[in-house]
């Protein structure tokens, strides 16, 4: 169970919300990057949970590179997930996770998945017209609504909300574009708090996704997710059960970022 769950923590993750389904008039178009910055480094260390007993499993890890995508400037996202050596008896991960996107609009341009699971392994290259509005996926063209994502640009699109417009309880749609389905998602705002993880103590801002039930996950609106409540939005920690025990998420460490952590009341 701890190395399934490690296999979907690079779409949760950052992603910050699983399947939900919201039908609603996606929010995601037109915000101003406020927070991308080349080089930006996070790192998370993943907990599994059964008996009492909080067992570290594995990590994932962020990057973000500045490059040029077909004439475009462009953000490159990298996203890795893996269990460590001591798991990998148990179920062996080894994910990596692309996306580029562009500077201006933020919006993906191309998104590559390269995923080693337990023996599984599966690859996925999808390109995105943003003029005409389709994905190319597995050879086949694919229509999207305007202002759709992939798992990675969402997260990144995500950090750059304004929460403070937003009342306690309010929902925040938009579409995502994954394994050739387009998907309607929406995170629910539930307001600030301080909150104490593995790295320190930090005043965040709480949301929460709505899970569609799954081999992992339980459906409904139980996973916690907080993140920094200064400029950056960085996730902090993760909180949610699973059909078998439950996991938790922390950042561990990061690099770069473009403002100063000033969430940060103490650290650990």
């Amino acid at each position: 169970m701890m190395g399934k769950y490690i296999k979907t923590t690079l779409l949760f993750l950052l992603l910050w919300m699983g399947g939900a389904l919201s039908y609603g008039q996606s929010n995601f178009c037109g915000i101003e990057n406020k927070v991308l910055r080349d080089g930006e480094k996070i790192t998370f260390k993943v907990f599994y949970n059964l008996s009492a007993i909080w067992i570290g499993a594995g990590e994932a890890e962020f990057t973000t590179t500045e490059k040029k995508h077909k004439g475009k400037d462009a953000y490159h996202i990298v996203g890795t997930g893996r269990t460590y050596k001591s798991y990998d008896w148990i179920f062996r991960v080894r994910d990596r996770y692309e996306s580029y996107i562009d500077k201006e609009t933020l919006m993906p341009l191309r998104f590559l998945r390269d995923v080693d699971e337990g023996g599984y392994k599966f690859t996925n290259d999808v390109r995105f017209d943003r003029s005409r509005n389709v994905a190319y996926s597995s050879g086949k063209e694919f229509k999207t609504p305007q202002c759709v994502q992939d798992v990675l640009s969402a997260v990144y699109y995500a950090r750059n909300i304004d929460y403070s417009k937003y009342a306690v309880g309010a929902k925040i749609p938009f579409s995502l574009f994954l394994d050739d389905e387009v998907f309607f998602l929406h995170i629910r705002y539930l307001g600030k708090e301080i909150v104490k993880t593995r790295y320190g103590t930090f005043n965040a801002i709480k949301i929460a996704p709505l899970l569609i039930e799954g081999t992992i996950f339980k459906g409904g609106e139980d996973m916690m997710i907080w993140v920094s409540d200064d400029e950056n939005k960085i996730p902090l920690r993760i909180d949610s059960p699973i059909l078998v025990g439950s996991v938790k998420v922390d950042m561990i460490d990061y690099q770069n970022l473009r403002y100063p952590l000033s969430s940060l009341i103490k650290k650990r």
